[in-house]
């Protein structure tokens, strides 16, 4: 899988798309993101009740990057880029991974983890492509007018982490499925078995908890051991509704084993 050569966290891109690692998962950390919000973690540890931290975790995020105050803006553009939160783009995930919400997530992804994304509507062979071309496209405009999107995602990012770790102690790996019809999206790297692959996963993916409702999304579903310390986004993670009704879950790509399911 071809990587970026910088990234902004505690492992080298290489490794962090490898199967060996994903096999053999390590923790990972986004440089300067905890300690620069220390003030953060130290309240949510003294809250024993998840939706009460999801909520603090809520409000600072209004107020760190002033989201709440975008009714007050003078302007059409200052209104439009303190509303086009973190939340604006996760429900712009969950309709379209392949729209411009999924782009600017994707491109989070490339900037933080050194991982491209593979497909945007189309494969991407490498970043000479023009399907490279078309994603950076998407990214840009969807970037506009957004108040420290990046910034966002980092703390959303290790925010998710310290759920899974004070929900879930001692849980490296959660099964998960995805529904698919075809391998576009997946290039097979190996098939040690008929119903077992290894594949490149793109570098943000859509999967879910709910093994029935993956059958919902392809006539075969890939069935995955993802490292807890992959996930960015998952259902559950804050007290709305978003993205619960699918247990979906954000999942950060590279090289992965499968088990392949088939219906009938």
């Amino acid at each position: 899988m071809q990587t970026s050569g910088v990234n902004f966290c505690n492992l080298p891109p290489w490794v962090l798309a490898s199967r060996h690692f994903n096999r053999n998962p390590q923790p990972i950390e986004l440089q300067g993101v905890c300690h620069g919000h220390r003030n953060l973690f130290q309240r949510l540890a003294e809250m024993d009740d998840p939706e009460q931290r999801a909520t603090l975790f809520s409000d600072y995020m209004d107020v760190t990057f002033q989201l709440h105050q975008w009714r007050e803006q003078t302007t059409p553009g200052g209104r439009k880029s303190l509303k086009n939160s973190y939340l604006r783009f996760l429900r712009g995930w969950m309709f379209d991974s392949n729209s411009r919400e999924g782009a600017v997530l994707k491109g989070w992804v490339e900037s933080r983890f050194g991982l491209p994304p593979t497909f945007h509507g189309q494969p991407i062979a490498s970043p000479q492509a023009e399907a490279y071309f078309a994603y950076l496209v998407d990214r840009m405009r969807g970037s506009a007018r957004t108040s420290a999107i990046q910034a966002q995602f980092d703390l959303l990012f290790e925010f998710a982490q310290y759920e899974l770790r004070r929900r879930f102690p001692g849980q490296t790996f959660f099964p998960l499925y995805r529904g698919i019809y075809d391998f576009a999206e997946h290039p097979i790297l190996e098939q040690p078995a008929k119903n077992r692959c290894l594949v490149r996963l793109n570098n943000l993916n859509s999967f879910t908890a709910d093994f029935e409702r993956a059958w919902e999304f392809g006539n075969r579903v890939l069935a995955a051991r993802i490292p807890a310390c992959k996930i960015l986004f998952f259902s559950g993670l804050f007290a709305s509704a978003l993205l619960r009704g699918e247990e979906e879950y954000l999942v950060i790509g590279g090289e992965y084993d499968v088990e392949v399911l088939t219906g009938g």
